[in-house]
C-alpha cells in the first residue's frame, strides 16, 4: 500500500485468502510501525462497515468490494430504461453493510423534460424508502453540489453497472479528470469496464470516494436485514398478519396479500421481495445446516399441498 510517506509493505500473517471475508480490500485500515525499515503492517483495524456480495462460486461465499464505508453510492444511468429490480438488490446489500444508501441517478441532461425526470425520481423514491435519491449530470454539473456536501462527510464507495457514469462522476467530483472514461455502446448503453481496479480518492471539498468497476452480477450474501429495510412498507403490513409466520403466499389473514389485492402494494414490490428472500435463503443454506433443513421441510409441505390439491382437482378425493 502506498502512504503520504511512501511504500508500506503487508505482512502477509495478516492476510487469510482462505476467507474471502478477511481478505484485505479497500477501506481498510492499518496500524503501521513507522520507525521500521521497511515498515510492515503490524495490525488490520475491525471494520466498522463492509459491502458484500456473493461470489459466481457453487459455494457460498462472500466478497468484500469496500470496508469502513458511510455512504453506499448507488449510480443508475438515465440513458437506459431503469430497472427496479436491480435498484432493490444493490439497497439491500447496502443496508446489509451497514452504510447509508444514496441512490443517485446520473445522465439526467438526457432526458427530455423536467416532468419526465420528476416521475423518474418518484419511481425511484417509491422503490428506495428511506433514501436520498439525487438526479444528477456530470456534463451540466445539476445536483453535483448537493452530491458533494453529502460525501463531503466522510467515506463513499461507488457503485453500479458499467456504463452507469461512475467514473465520469468521479472525475466531476474531483474537479479533474483522473479516472479513464469511455463512451457507453449505443445499442444497449452498457460500459465498457474502463475501470478495473477499486481507486481511493481524496476529495478536494473533504471526504474519500472508492471508485469500483462496473457490476454485472449483484448477488445477495446473508442481507435479510438489509431486505427487510428495502422493503420496509411489506414488514410493516408483515406485522397485521393473523400468523406470526405468514410466508404472505396463501395464508388466510395475510395483511401483504390483502395490500396486494387492493392496489395498496404493487404487485411488482411483492414479487421483488419474495425473489429476494429466497434467494438470500439459498445463500445462507449452503453454511447453515439448520436453514437447509427448515428449506427441506418447506418444500416436502408445499409439494404434497399441490399433490393434494391435483388430486382434489381431478376427483379422486370424491370417489
Amino acid at each position: 500500500m502506498i502512504t503520504p510517506d511512501g511504500l508500506v509493505r503487508v505482512d502477509t500473517e495478516f492476510v487469510t485468502p482462505h476467507d474471502p471475508l478477511r481478505v484485505i480490500c479497500t477501506g481498510d485500515w492499518a496500524v503501521v510501525d513507522a520507525g521500521g525499515d521497511p515498515r510492515y503492517v503490524q495490525q488490520y483495524l475491525p471494520r466498522r462497515t463492509a459491502f458484500v456480495r456473493s461470489t459466481s462460486s457453487k459455494r457460498s461465499e462472500g466478497q468484500i468490494l469496500a470496508a469502513n464505508v458511510d455512504f453506499a453510492i448507488i449510480a443508475v444511468s438515465l440513458a437506459v430504461e431503469l430497472d427496479l429490480g436491480r435498484i432493490e438488490r444493490f439497497l439491500a446489500l447496502a443496508w446489509e453493510s451497514g452504510a447509508q444508501p444514496l441512490v443517485v441517478l446520473t445522465k439526467a441532461d438526457l432526458v427530455p423534460d423536467a416532468v419526465g425526470l420528476a416521475y423518474l425520481v418518484q419511481d425511484v423514491e417509491t422503490t428506495a424508502p428511506g433514501v436520498q435519491v439525487l438526479a444528477v449530470s456530470s456534463t451540466d454539473g445539476d445536483g453535483l453540489d448537493v452530491l458533494g456536501a453529502v460525501v463531503s462527510g466522510g467515506t463513499s464507495v461507488l457503485l453500479g453497472q458499467s456504463g452507469a457514469g461512475k467514473s465520469t462522476l468521479a472525475n466531476a467530483l474531483l474537479g479533474e479528470d483522473v479516472m479513464t472514461v469511455q463512451a457507453a455502446r449505443d445499442v444497449d448503453g452498457k460500459g465498457r469496464h474502463t475501470t478495473t481496479t477499486r481507486n481511493l480518492l481524496v476529495l478536494p471539498g473533504g471526504g474519500v470516494l472508492i471508485d469500483t468497476p462496473g457490476l454485472r452480477g449483484v448477488g445477495l450474501f446473508d442481507a435479510e436485514t438489509g431486505v427487510g429495510q428495502v422493503f420496509s412498507e411489506i414488514e410493516e403490513l408483515a406485522a397485521s398478519c393473523r400468523f406470526q409466520d405468514c410466508a404472505h403466499e396463501a395464508e388466510p389473514g395475510c395483511a401483504v396479500l390483502a395490500a396486494a389485492d387492493s392496489g395498496v402494494l404493487p404487485e411488482r414490490r411483492l414479487e421483488s421481495y419474495r425473489k429476494l428472500l429466497r434467494e438470500n435463503q439459498r445463500i445462507v443454506a449452503k453454511t447453515d445446516a439448520r436453514v437447509r433443513a427448515e428449506l427441506r421441510k418447506e418444500w416436502k409441505r408445499r409439494g404434497a399441498e399441490g399433490r393434494a390439491a391435483m388430486e382434489v382437482k381431478r376427483g379422486v378425493r370424491g370417489r
